[in-house]
Order: C-alpha cells, then sequence, then structure tokens
C-alpha cells in the first residue's frame, strides 16, 4: 500500500522547507575543517552572555514542564512594549507564529496573499491547511504593496504576509507605506507583518507598528530571538496582536510550545540592549565588507536592510557547489524564483574576508 495516499492532496503536494547545510553535514561530506557558515542568517557573536546563564540557570528545572503561558517572558515582553498579556503569543521560534496564524484564520478554500521572493514559510504554512497562496510579483525583488492589496480583494483572501525587511531579497517598506497600506485595506483582512530582522534596521529606518495595533486589530506582527538576540538552536519567537485575535490562535496553539530553557534565556536576551546594539554595529561594518567587496569584484547584489545580502552570479548552483568544496556555506535560492543569485550571511570579519576570498577564486576560474 502506498501511505502517502491516505495524506490529503494538499500535503502531498508540499516541498519541504530546506534550511542552510550545516557544518558537521558539509564535513562529513567532503572531509575538511575550517569550515565557515554563512547561509542561514545567524548572530556571528553568539548570543548574550546574560542569556546563556539564563539558559544554564533553567537547565535545573527541565525535569518539569515549562509554563505553558510563558509569564515571565510574556511579563518582560508587554513591559517593553506596552501590550496587554492578551495581546501576546509565543511561538516555537517566529514559524510557529506563522503557522499558528494560518491554522486559527484559514481553512481548505481560503486564500492568503504574499509576496514574490518571500520567506518560504508563508506559501507552506498556507498549504499545509490546504488553503490557496496568492503570490504576488515582485517590485525591485520587494513588496509591491498595491499589486497586493488588489490580489486580496480579487480573490477574497482572508490573509496577507508581510516581510519587512523580507528575506531572501533584504528589501524594506517605509513605515508610512506599511501604514498607508493597513488603511487601505477591508479590516476583515488579517495581516501578519513579519518582522524578524526589525533589530538590524538604521535608526532613520525605524517606525513604531506596535502603536499601530490600537488603530488596526486584524495586524499581527512576529519577530523572533533567533537572529539580533542569537537564540537560533532555542527556537522562540513573539507575536502581538488584538486579544480576540490572539485568543483564537492560543486555542491552535500546543501547551508547551516554547521550552522552560528558551523562555528564561529570551527574557535575559530582552534586557541585554548591550549586545543588541553591538550585533547592529557588527551587522552594519560587516554589510559594508561584503558589499564593497561585491562591488570591486563586478557582482549585481540587492541592497539589504537585513543580516544578509543576495547577489547575481553566473552559474549560481556551480558557484554555491564550488563555494562548499573551499570551506563557504551560502545559501542557494533558486527556490525563490532566484536562481542566478546566492544569499550570504554577515559573519565576523575574518569569516566574511574568507567567503570574498573564496569568492574571487570561484570567479578566477570560471574566467
Amino acid at each position: 500500500m502506498n501511505y502517502s495516499e491516505l495524506a490529503p492532496d494538499y500535503i502531498r503536494a508540499i516541498a519541504p522547507y530546506q534550511p542552510g547545510k550545516p557544518i558537521s553535514e558539509l564535513e562529513r561530506e567532503l572531509g575538511i575543517a575550517d569550515i565557515v557558515k554563512l547561509a542561514s542568517n545567524e548572530n556571528p557573536l553568539g548570543a548574550s552572555p546574560k542569556a546563556i546563564a539564563a539558559g544554564h540557570a533553567a537547565l535545573d528545572e527541565i525535569a518539569l514542564y515549562p509554563d505553558g503561558n510563558g509569564y515571565e517572558l510574556k511579563e518582560a515582553l508587554v513591559k517593553r512594549f506596552g501590550v496587554s498579556f492578551g495581546q501576546v503569543f509565543l511561538g516555537n521560534g517566529s514559524n510557529d507564529l506563522l503557522e499558528l496564524a494560518a491554522r486559527a484564520f484559514l481553512t481548505v478554500g481560503d486564500r492568503a496573499v504574499y509576496s514574490e521572493h518571500a520567506f518560504a514559510v508563508y506559501p507552506l504554512a498556507v498549504q499545509a491547511v490546504g488553503a490557496a497562496g496568492i503570490s504576488v510579483s515582485a517590485k525591485n525583488f520587494g513588496h509591491d504593496l498595491d499589486a497586493m492589496r488588489q490580489a486580496v480583494i480579487a480573490h477574497h483572501a482572508k490573509l496577507v504576509f508581510i516581510a519587512n525587511p523580507n528575506n531572501p531579497t533584504g528589501t524594506f517598506l517605509d513605515g508610512s507605506e506599511l501604514h498607508g497600506f493597513l488603511r487601505a485595506l477591508p479590516k476583515n483582512i488579517l495581516v501578519v507583518l513579519d518582522e524578524a530582522y526589525n533589530e538590524y534596521l538604521p535608526e532613520d529606518c525605524r517606525y513604531d507598528s506596535v502603536a499601530w495595533l490600537g488603530e488596526f486589530r486584524n495586524l499581527i506582527i512576529s519577530r523572533t530571538f533567533s537572529k539580533a538576540y542569537g537564540l537560533a538552536s532555542l527556537r522562540v519567537g513573539y507575536a502581538m496582536g488584538d486579544a480576540e485575535v490572539v485568543d483564537m490562535i492560543n486555542r491552535v496553539r500546543q501547551p508547551f510550545n516554547v521550552n522552560s530553557v528558551a523562555q528564561a534565556a529570551a527574557k535575559a536576551a530582552l534586557d541585554d540592549a548591550e549586545f543588541v546594539r553591538k550585533t547592529y554595529e557588527l551587522n552594519l561594518s560587516g554589510m559594508k565588507q561584503l558589499t564593497d567587496g561585491l562591488s570591486a569584484m563586478g557582482l549585481d547584489y540587492i541592497p539589504s536592510f537585513g543580516n544578509f545580502v543576495s547577489f547575481k552570479i553566473r552559474n549560481a548552483a556551480l558557484s554555491y557547489r564550488r563555494l562548499l568544496e573551499l570551506g563557504v556555506i551560502v545559501r542557494p535560492i533558486a527556490s525563490y524564483n532566484m536562481p542566478d543569485y546566492l544569499r550570504v550571511s554577515i559573519g565576523l570579519e575574518t569569516q566574511n574576508q574568507k567567503f570574498l576570498s573564496a569568492l574571487k577564486q570561484v570567479l578566477g576560474e570560471a574566467a
């Protein structure tokens, strides 16, 4: 018997998410050492020492179930953002938050809108509940908000995903553009604003989306501790929205979806402003190092507001493979309808230099 036939058609049609290649896998595959991984937008500084200490302390209670309501972490978020407890929900990484929104509000026959080249989890979350995803053509590799609003109306969509900054292109929408989009959208359309890379925005680009929650009850803001806070392996994200919306999401959320170590580390990380500042400054200098290097090699790149940059290169698949052989892991993004591009995360200065040197060698070999 073919047991896959027991699953619904829309589940069988899912192409699973492909994460960045781990260092250990490349070591086994090619038998090389001193590998630099710049594929998954991780924090090259690691995690806040305060977060690490808090995580270690929480290990003493790993025999006990975590707080299913995440009270202490929520309390810290409530104080930071001035929202109520009922407006916050936690997730096993921000992926979990996005999937929970889809599970709570979409079903077979519903439609959701997202942009071309946007985060791969959006179509996966939509497809997993039997809904249909509407991909709107990108504008300069970013969101075309006018076209997305038209698509929402034309297809009677229930939900919209927007990433700002966007992954993998790094493009950015000004706060006034987003606010105008929300004002123009019917109030019965939910908008998930994915701000996973919010902490990397320059000061003159920042906007207060949390303040919009009082005006737009259909807005859900998703953020994560995996990027700037450096807690990627602990999988903890948080989201804010209207209390009625959050109540529906909590009905489909697993009761212990964020473990005790993750909650403790995230709470401590939230209080370590100095670590986030260092992360931001390192990213700023690293971005310049990489983009200057790409320009010097004559390669086009997409200006990025995240902790990564996507660049165009001939024979991207072959170049990716050759970089692996040289001990540098980047991210191919052909699955994002960008077959001629690779994405590289910002690393430490020495890691960035190793990538640039390896890339220069690859280009020289192809000449």
